[in-house]
């Protein structure tokens, strides 16, 4: 990721989020360079930045569902290809969408809200 791709996401994701957002990012470097900082601070209106510390899956909503996944469409899976693999990855990453209680509890349990 380059500062210039980061700038365009923010730029696409502007067109589809008609109100407020919060970007929640780790330390990568295209997140913090100047490119990135001075387009963010012209979106100061709709967009609101938090950046998560160094190494802190707690805070990552991200993290619990993953760790959802893996305790359920991973569990118990002997060695498979890797399409296999990605697939059932996908396969719970949609359940979870379809299930917007649990994906709010993963927020809550980082600290975060909608």
């Amino acid at each position: 990721m380059r500062s210039a791709q980061i700038v365009g996401f923010l730029r696409h994701l502007r067109r589809h989020v008609k109100g407020k957002a919060t970007l929640i990012w780790d330390g990568l470097n295209a997140h913090r360079s100047v490119e990135t900082r001075r387009h963010i601070e012209k979106q100061s209106r709709w967009l609101r930045v938090v950046r998560l510390p160094a190494y802190a899956p707690e805070l990552n909503p991200v993290e619990a569902l993953w760790a959802w996944i893996k305790q359920g469409r991973l569990a118990n899976i002997a060695e498979r290809p890797v399409g296999e693999l990605a697939d059932r990855v996908r396969d719970g990453a949609r359940q979870g969408r379809r299930r917007p209680r649990l994906l709010e509890g993963f927020l809550k349990k980082a600290g975060l809200s909608l």
